[in-house]
């Protein structure tokens, strides 16, 4: 028997049968934390979903969502900045 405590958060990043849990934590939190990134998106653009490292953004305005896939790889740079890990490839943009 362990003789001191581990925290959850601990538990979850070094079990590798967690690893399924990791993965939805993780993209959870890019969810999460989209409009702490990016507060200047708060309008135009709504988080949808994160699978697979594949972020889904609404978008309704067909102008805004050519301007943001022109941004891509500098919001994914970004978000992956904020994270200190790779958390998303690619982004796809949903109207």
């Amino acid at each position: 028997m362990r003789s001191s405590f581990v925290s959850l958060k601990e538990i979850i990043r070094r079990e590798r049968s967690l690893s399924g849990l990791r993965e939805l934590v993780d993209s959870s939190d890019v969810v999460v934390k989209f409009h702490e990134i990016f507060p200047n998106l708060e309008k135009v653009a709504l988080p949808f979903s994160c699978e697979k490292k594949v972020l889904k953004l609404k978008v309704e305005n067909p102008a805004w969502r050519s301007e943001l896939k022109y941004k891509e790889a500098e919001m994914i740079e970004s978000v992956n900045k904020f994270f200190n890990e790779r958390r998303i490839n690619h982004i796809r943009f949903i109207g």
